[in-house]
């Protein structure tokens, strides 16, 4: 379980501040995967930064009851003067995982070959994303939390990853942010609309598919 209780975030803007969320309070349950969706600017990847830890609230706490990942994008979050197996090395770390049995899975997964001992600079984008996937799908936790899921990689590497994401929700929970509605329908159960800074939730999809499309000026 997760719960954010009185959570605000703002960010100052001159003399003024901008206000991205404002006193959520909400409780997330495992085993069923939730979509987080909003416009672009809405501050989806600020709130998925804050229940992972990445990001503290201005105000507010986030309680945390399972093992929570890192925010995962496709376009990774790594050290690019590192190698891609210095990367895994130093995660694997702070997560306590075996790392021969994580670089073993990514090095088959990601299909890097002799890159994984290369600087992640030199990667190409389409290379970070495989790595970051492969890396995130490579360590078990409660929640995933997923940051603007996009198609990577040729029709091979998008099969396994389809597949890997189908195997991770028979016994862990999806958090998906989104301003793509086929993407949420895709990988959800129910969904969460973020919108001037409060988060609304509804069980039924189609319910809140449908409060996004009548935002005003929505750009999605």
């Amino acid at each position: 379980m997760i719960e954010l209780i009185n959570i605000s975030k703002h960010y100052p803007l001159g003399r003024r501040k901008k206000i991205v969320l404002r006193n959520i309070n909400a409780r997330i349950e495992p085993g069923r995967n939730l979509g987080i969706l909003g416009q672009n600017g809405a501050g989806k990847s600020t709130l998925l930064r804050l229940i992972g830890g990445a990001e503290l609230p201005t105000t507010g706490k986030i309680f945390r009851q399972a093992k929570v990942s890192w925010p995962i994008g496709f376009s990774g979050g790594f050290h690019g003067s590192l190698t891609g197996r210095e990367n895994l090395n130093f995660i694997c770390r702070i997560f306590d995982v075996d790392i021969d049995k994580v670089a073993e899975f990514v090095e088959e997964f990601s299909g890097l070959g002799d890159y994984m001992h290369m600087p992640v600079n030199t990667y190409s984008s389409g290379m970070k994303a495989k790595l970051a996937f492969g890396l995130s799908m490579a360590i078990d936790f409660d929640f995933y939390l997923i940051d603007e899921v996009t198609a990577v990689g040729d029709a091979s590497f998008q099969k396994k990853s389809k597949a890997e994401f189908d195997r991770r929700k028979d016994h862990s929970t999806l958090l998906v942010v989104s301003h793509n509605i086929n993407t949420i329908r895709e990988h959800c159960e129910t969904v969460a609309i973020l919108h001037e800074g409060d988060l609304t939730f509804f069980d039924d999809l189609d319910d809140g598919i449908a409060f996004y499309n009548d935002l005003p000026a929505a750009k999605h």
